[in-house]
């Protein structure tokens, strides 16, 4: 079974090729090549470096266990079981970081991540339920100090989402927000209605982790490009050029389009950075799904089609039905108070995995 020491051991070996990398006169004297490797090596620098610790106070641990077998009288083997003592409980405290650092599986140390939020059943309402989504993500991202950028969106007259695609940058910030990938759920009375019924609607959250160049490398030849013109709710021309891109990949028919901004240039290379993080994420959840039944933490594979959450405005009331939390301060998580989900997803995860450490 894969456990996180295998995972730990993976990231620490993957640390290790990135130094050689980043010494190669191959990939200094390229430039995109070198900002990828030191943006990753950046990102797996903590885990590497307590893992690093982990693995040398197992060691001396060892060691202790070794000369209190071999002691010759009591107080040698005393003095050695003492420092054992020690050696073990500044390890379970390493081993609790290393937890933090790793709960959200091989790509929690990733920097940046690319998240889709679409409006699903409630027409209007669920376009508008979108939007407030998005708006509790970029609050809550501008709390942690994260970078947002929208990639492409798909507004309604009344100001909500059938879609939009960000990419956040950031410490944690794929680790923090793949949990919240899958259908949320919103119960409320709509602006629009007269006789005050609560109405239930929905929106899906993907969150994908965003490789590197290096990791996923698409050439022209792998995908089709469409050009068109960008347009508006509603349907009206934003402009009468050609600036919107639409790509198709032909292996796997996955198909991204940007039309934000007014640059053709500019929206091909976004929409290239959100098709590189699509069919990564594809082809990881191929290999998750090899993988399954072996897996722990399953509350962050992503699934679109799980009910993870549910906002009941009238009671105030936020429910995560994966870990049964239920928190009654919607108001204040819809303006971007995330932290308390996010900590109970992160701790549950942890408590998944706190049996893995092993001599």
């Amino acid at each position: 079974m894969s456990t996180i020491r295998d995972t730990l051991e993976e990231k620490l070996a993957r640390f290790k090729q990135l130094e050689l990398d980043m010494s190669d006169p191959e990939v200094l004297a390229d430039g995109a090549r070198m900002s990828a490797a030191a943006r990753e090596h950046g990102g797996l620098a903590k885990v590497a470096g307590k893992y690093r610790e982990f693995k040398k106070l197992t060691d001396e641990i060892r060691g202790c266990e070794e000369m209190a077998e071999a002691a010759e009288d009591s107080e040698e083997r005393e003095m050695a079981e003492a420092e054992m003592e020690g050696l073990r409980k500044r390890r379970e405290a390493l081993w609790e970081d290393l937890l933090s650092l790793t709960v959200g599986g091989e790509d929690s140390h990733r920097t940046r991540c690319v998240m889709e939020i679409r409006a699903g059943t409630g027409g209007d309402e669920a376009a508008l339920f979108a939007r407030d989504l998005f708006e509790m993500y970029r609050h809550y991202a501008e709390s942690k100090g994260w970078k947002t950028e929208i990639m492409d969106h798909s507004a309604t007259e009344m100001g909500g989402f059938k879609d939009i695609t960000l990419t956040l940058e950031g410490e944690n910030v794929y680790r923090d927000l793949a949990y919240e990938s899958g259908g949320h759920r919103v119960q409320r009375v709509p602006e629009t209605e007269t006789q005050g019924r609560i109405h239930t609607s929905a929106a899906t959250v993907a969150v994908m982790p965003e490789p590197e160049d290096v990791e996923v490398n698409i050439k022209p030849d792998d995908y089709r490009v469409d050009k068109f013109c960008a347009s508006g709710p509603g349907g009206q021309h934003v402009n009468k050029t050609e600036s919107a891109i639409r790509l198709t990949h032909h292996e796997t028919g996955i198909v991204v389009q940007c039309q934000d901004e007014k640059s053709q240039h500019k929206n091909l290379a976004r929409a290239l950075r959100v098709l590189k993080a699509r069919v990564y994420e594809k082809k990881r959840e191929e290999e998750d799904a090899k993988l399954a039944e072996k897996r722990k933490g399953l509350i962050g594979s992503g699934d679109r089609s799980q009910r993870i959450r549910t906002y009941n405005y009238p009671q105030n009331r936020l429910t995560d039905h994966r870990i049964n939390l239920t928190i009654y301060k919607l108001d204040q998580i819809i303006a971007g108070d995330l932290s308390p989900v996010t900590e109970a997803m992160i701790e549950y995860d942890r408590d998944q995995l706190r049996g893995d450490m092993i001599d």
